[in-house]
């Protein structure tokens, strides 16, 4: 959804943008192309590793973009870094990158054998193999109870999660699951069986929820009268947290009154798109 972020984002061409979640940094070039070259475009994430490739590649178009590695809540870090007072727009794109999916050794994905990890930021001390092996049966069964959205089997996944300890690796953990549903029910499910475990995993190691709700209230700090938020995001948990801040602040002006979502043409091209949800508010001071 390039087009739209751009169209909803840019409100001056010569304004100060931050993606707060660059990843491989296709978004923040497209702003900065969009802008013609005319804005200060900021590039952030948590992600070391892919805030490197980033950077590289977008060194390689000559995009005067500025890179800055820091989690999206603590955006106030940021802008003082940078010395910025105010800015024009916030952009994130929520959820876990194709890059994070794909490398090795991140633990992010059922499909390979790679220890149990799911950190986005390396730095940080909890994973989800201290999870599997340390947290108590009935806090495992909330976490994919409420995270994963697992509302029949979470206590099943959670009790087999406990019995098969030690859990490391993603194929145990895999295997840990497999054995708590039945046969029919992992036939019945349209994606992996173990899909919305992981989802609830990544989401507590990252504290993705908290994190929303912090630097969406920090993002009204530094809006210039008629800068904008534009939030993507991937999880109806996730567009329920900023569909009620845009809701409940008296400094935004709701843009958006319906979430939009991708043309089936980018669904076609682009599968993982489908779920996507793109909100948007105006600060008004």
């Amino acid at each position: 959804m390039l087009n739209e972020v751009n169209e909803f984002l840019v409100t001056k061409k010569d304004g100060v943008y931050i993606d707060c979640t660059a990843g491989e940094g296709g978004h923040s070039s497209s702003i900065y192309d969009y802008c013609e070259g005319q804005a200060r475009v900021i590039a952030v994430d948590v992600d070391y590793e892919v805030l490197e490739i980033a950077e590289e590649r977008l060194k390689s178009r000559n995009c005067k973009i500025e890179f800055f590695k820091a989690p999206y809540q603590e955006i106030d870090l940021v802008i003082n870094g940078m010395s910025l007072n105010k800015v024009d727009g916030f952009l994130m794109d929520l959820g876990v990158s194709t890059y994070q999916l794909k490398g090795e050794g991140r633990g992010f994905t059922f499909m390979n054998d790679e220890p149990l990890d799911m950190r986005m930021d390396t730095e940080n001390y909890l994973n989800a193999s201290m999870i599997c092996n340390q947290y108590q049966e009935e806090d495992i069964a909330n976490i994919i109870f409420e995270y994963g959205q697992e509302y029949k089997f979470a206590r099943r996944i959670a009790r087999n999660i406990v019995n098969s300890r030690p859990i490391n690796s993603t194929f145990e953990l895999n295997e840990a699951v497999r054995k708590a549903l039945p046969n029919e029910e992992i036939r019945r499910r349209n994606r992996h069986f173990a899909t919305k475990t992981y989802q609830a995993l990544r989401i507590e190691v990252n504290q993705e929820f908290k994190n929303i709700k912090t630097a969406l209230k920090k993002f009204e700090k530094f809006l210039n009268p008629g800068g904008r938020i534009v939030v993507m995001s991937f999880h109806s948990l996730e567009d329920k947290i900023i569909k009620e801040h845009f809701k409940n602040s008296e400094k935004l002006k709701i843009i958006t009154k319906k979430p939009l979502v991708p043309s089936k043409e980018e669904v076609s091209t682009n599968p993982r798109s489908r779920s996507t949800k793109l909100r948007v508010a105006e600060f008004i001071g």
